[in-house]
């Protein structure tokens, strides 16, 4: 019998290889850059995706698995399977209606988006665009009272949590688009900030960094009443840190290696999270997601969701929201498949026997 298609023989995109592939052709050299870029030597960049690469699957033949299960709950939002859309700054580099395509495509798909602050948008736009559940990201630096009135902004719009970015104090040394003399237009990231002080925003590009520490953190989050999740844990340490500033849920992050060049893979790391956390709050991972595969290691190894990033935005740049429509559906259609394959039912089954880890080439 021949090979089974996901999508129709009409579809604009069969693979996500494909998708990537469009956006390339797409933008132009310096969005590109921005988008496919890391910090540094990119040593973190290449290392997510090597890092997934060294798990194997173990699977577990005539297991009568004809059905499944992959919906899912995570900090109170259901999900169709178990991914969001991380969030993306300067989104209008890559489509004219950045973050607003997302949250339509991702209402489509039955899943969530978490929407950047750094957005061309301001959050109230992107609320508005679609009907279905959205994650607020704010950063961990500016004044309190800034961060605060992000998050009642958000509150009013009806963004069901808050996702607090820790590991951006200020901007990563991004040596791509440094050596093409660019700068991400301030139109492109500045939307949220035209009604409130921009202490914060100049904060972001001037180097300066931020004097937040966990208390502040533990303060802002006994003023906040949508539940909180914190982005860019990587370590058992920054995990229990968290739990005792009273966070709802933790994502292991490590901004997609944009941020600080030579810190671990997340795949790498989020075992030793987990195994801090002890199942008192969810976990999400994000770093190096690319395929449906993936989604399915990061279970397997202890996450409750991923957050997918890069491929989102390719995906937004070579389509709009059908471009992240037709990425989404071809994510979960992969996932679904490596489920068939590896003899798993239902996404609350799976564990760490699902993997190995592959030896090291010792050349």
């Amino acid at each position: 019998m021949g090979d089974q298609t996901v999508l129709s023989a009409g579809a604009r995109f069969a693979t996500l290889e494909e998708i990537y592939v469009s956006a390339r052709e797409r933008l132009d050299a310096d969005s590109w850059a921005v988008l496919d870029g890391g910090a540094g030597g990119e040593q973190t960049l290449r290392d997510n995706l090597a890092a997934l690469s060294r798990w194997s699957f173990r699977p577990k033949y005539l297991s009568g698995v004809t059905e499944l299960t992959t919906g899912t709950t995570f900090i109170g939002i259901e999900l169709a399977f178990p991914v969001l859309t991380a969030p993306i700054g300067g989104d209008g580099m890559f489509h004219e209606r950045g973050q607003c395509e997302i949250a339509v495509a991702t209402a489509a798909a039955g899943i969530a988006p978490v929407v950047s602050e750094a957005s061309r948008f301001p959050l109230e736009t992107v609320a508005a665009a679609s009907d279905g559940p959205k994650v607020m990201q704010l950063h961990a630096w500016g004044d309190p009272p800034e961060f605060l009135a992000l998050a009642q902004r958000a509150s009013r719009a009806g963004y069901v949590a808050l996702c607090v970015t820790i590991d951006c104090p200020t901007l990563g040394w991004r040596e791509r688009t440094m050596t093409r003399r660019f700068r991400t237009p301030e139109e492109q990231w500045r939307g949220n900030y035209s009604d409130i002080g921009t202490s914060a925003a100049e904060r972001l590009t001037s180097g300066a960094g931020s004097d937040w520490t966990w208390e502040t953190l533990a303060e802002v989050r006994s003023r906040v009443e949508l539940p909180m999740l914190v982005k860019g844990v990587l370590t058992a340490e920054d995990a229990m840190l968290a739990l005792s500033a009273g966070v709802d849920g933790i994502v292991v992050s490590n901004h997609g290696g944009r941020q600080l060049d030579c810190v671990p893979a997340t795949i790498d790391q989020l075992p030793e999270v987990v195994g801090a956390v002890r199942g008192r709050v969810p976990i999400a991972v994000d770093g190096g997601i690319r395929r449906g595969a993936d989604v399915l290691k990061a279970l397997a190894l202890g996450a409750d969701v991923v957050m997918v990033g890069r491929l989102t935005a390719m995906a937004l740049a070579a389509g709009g929201a059908a471009g992240v429509n037709a990425a989404l559906g071809l994510l979960r259609a992969e996932f679904e498949r490596s489920m068939l394959l590896t003899g798993r039912r239902d996404v609350k089954d799976l564990d760490r026997s699902l993997v190995q880890q592959r030896p090291v080439d010792p050349r």
